[in-house]
């Protein structure tokens, strides 16, 4: 049985372990030095910072759970702008991260649709969201929701930047 439902503060552990994980088999094929991975782990998937996130009220956590294991999750990012982009009405989707094992599930697409109906309903008229441009599973699944390719962007992981694609999407 699939749960989809808003993240708390006690599911920080949870969301810390998934993040190592999920972004290892997305990204870590790609990065080379693993001191550099590790470090960015221990800053952006540390229990205290995903705490501290979840106490942000302009981030929106949800935790997936299928038979009561955890296997995925996603952070909406509220109010955040880009230089690339001119309106000021913006949400972020910054994260969304499924475990391979149940990425064949849709659980992704379930996911997507419940944080575009929720931006919707917080009146935001764009989304957007960053991609690794190798990452082409992920943009694969964006440009299904019709997210536009609309520039680049600089994403450092230690000293090695990793040029990030920018897409949108009008609510």
């Amino acid at each position: 049985m699939i749960e989809i439902r808003r993240a708390t503060e006690n599911d920080s552990t949870y969301i810390a372990l998934l993040g190592r994980i999920t972004y290892t088999e997305s990204h870590g094929d790609y990065i080379e030095n693993k001191k550099n991975l590790l470090d960015f782990y221990n800053t952006y998937y540390a229990v205290s910072q995903i705490k501290k996130e979840l106490n942000d009220k302009n981030n929106l956590f949800w935790i997936i759970f299928s038979d009561e294991l955890p296997i995925g999750f996603a952070k909406l990012c509220l109010n955040v702008n880009t230089s690339n982009l001119e309106d000021k009405n913006y949400c972020k989707l910054q994260r969304l991260y499924i475990l391979n094992d149940f990425i064949g599930f849709k659980i992704g697409t379930q996911l997507q649709d419940i944080i575009l109906k929720k931006a919707v309903e917080l009146n935001y008229k764009k989304i957007w969201l960053t991609a690794y441009y190798k990452n082409t599973k992920g943009i694969k699944f964006y440009k299904r929701y019709d997210f536009k390719k609309i520039g680049s962007i600089d994403f450092y992981v230690g000293e090695i930047n990793y040029e990030n694609l920018i897409f949108e999407k009008k609510l």
